[in-house]
């Protein structure tokens, strides 16, 4: 299930955040938001994920919030109920797919090869995440992608940096990538939110 809305269209850059501490998801979502960043993708890979869900989604109404990681359909039960928007898995499974559906949550399923771009577009998908981007083949790989699959878009995730974020911004199919240089958990350790909206920032420069 994908939103008519277009999930990549919000922001050119899409913050993938690992979060220790659930006192810092707040802050860091309105920071987001000041630096000119509506969107942020929590990722599911620390026990304070799901905590930080719930207090984003209370507290922050104006961020467009998404989970990420999902790998399963426990973890689409455990996103929704937390209050996710979207969500975000690293790749495409029939189980996934389903119960994002039934959740009534726009999904961005992840793909690596061609044969994986198109069963997802068999099951009605045409936004996907492309992971881990610079490992599977960087922009070229995409770029190669246009011609035979033009209804495909993607968000780049997976080595996205401010030095190569716009060879993949630039192409026709892209229209975000995912990184996590804007919210570094240094920064977030140490609670230095006026970096991270600093990077936000200049991020959003980069579209």
């Amino acid at each position: 299930m994908q939103s008519a809305e277009s999930l990549l269209e919000v922001s050119p850059v899409v913050p993938v955040v690992v979060l220790e501490d659930a006192d810092h998801a707040v802050p860091l979502a309105r920071a987001l938001l000041a630096g000119g960043i509506g969107v942020i993708e929590l990722t599911l890979r620390t026990p304070a994920a799901l905590e930080g869900v719930r207090r984003i989604a209370a507290e922050v109404p104006g961020i467009h919030l998404g989970v990420g990681t999902v790998v399963g359909a426990a973890d689409v039960e455990r996103a929704a109920a937390a209050g996710a928007r979207f969500l975000v898995s690293p790749g495409t499974t029939p189980a996934i797919v389903r119960a994002a559906a039934d959740a009534g949550l726009p999904l961005l399923p992840g793909v690596s090869t061609v044969s994986e771009a198109l069963l997802a577009l068999e099951m009605g998908l045409r936004e996907l995440k492309f992971f881990p981007a610079q490992q599977a083949g960087g922009a070229a790989f995409l770029s190669a992608l246009r011609s035979p699959l033009p209804q495909l878009r993607f968000c780049p995730t997976g080595g996205i940096t401010p030095g190569n974020a716009r060879d993949y911004l630039s192409l026709s199919n892209v229209g975000c990538v995912g990184g996590s240089w804007i919210t570094p958990p240094e920064l977030l350790r140490a609670g230095d939110f006026a970096r991270v909206e600093q990077l936000a920032r200049a991020a959003v420069a980069l579209g």
